[in-house]
């Protein structure tokens, strides 16, 4: 899951294809350096998300800021480099027939819009949910509470603005680009201040 903390006016990022296409396509297009001709760019603002599934080709533009919530995984297939070169003058390799297996030769369809929930003193948004993480987004003005059973992990993000962590044997102010993990079966913590939090745990 993407989430655009932060972009460039005109920024754009690559999500899916425009249209569907067959592998022999895929492939020759490729080889001919036209495949952007058939990839879907989008444009892309503060607060934008894209939830990507295995298999969707997608590539970040430049001046864009994004939070990446993933399930970790060292596999990247490379089909398309820019152009780029390393220090040393070589292109980087390309992993041209494993993506054909894989690759969605199709548009790629993303998550609705959910509904923001209301509480006092915050505000509580669902990016995103699947078998493997669920992430919110804490908009809070005065005070959340939070409560870390034993079935899960949290971890905050903070990508806005400022704040202070209180809870068992804690007490931390947080500031915009915090990373905090607090572990299963933690109990019961708090954020005061005025911050914006992405929240991830598994479910």
């Amino acid at each position: 899951m993407w989430y655009v903390i932060d972009c460039e006016e005109g920024a754009s990022l690559l999500f899916g294809m425009k249209e569907n296409i067959s592998k022999d396509e895929f492939r020759k297009r490729i080889s001919e350096g036209t495949l952007l001709e058939k990839v879907n760019r989008v444009p892309v603002k503060k607060g934008d998300v894209f939830f990507i599934t295995a298999g969707t080709l997608h590539a970040i533009g430049k001046g864009i800021l994004i939070a990446e919530i993933q399930q970790n995984s060292n596999i990247t297939y490379r089909i398309y480099d820019y152009g780029r070169k390393d220090k040393n003058g070589k292109e980087r390799d390309l992993h041209i027939d494993k993506a054909c297996e894989v690759t969605k030769l199709c548009p790629a369809e993303n998550l609705p819009a959910f509904e923001t929930i209301q509480h006092e003193g915050y505000s509580s948004r669902l990016l995103a949910s699947c078998s493997i993480f669920t992430v919110h987004l804490l908009n809070i003005s005065r005070k959340a509470d939070l409560l870390t059973d034993g079935t899960s992990f949290e971890h905050l993000l903070v990508i806005e603005g400022n704040g202070h962590l209180e809870g068992q044997g804690i007490s931390m102010d947080l500031k915009n680009g915090d990373s905090i993990f607090i572990p299963a079966g933690y109990g019961s913590s708090a954020v005061t201040g005025n911050c914006l939090i992405i929240k991830t745990r598994i479910d």
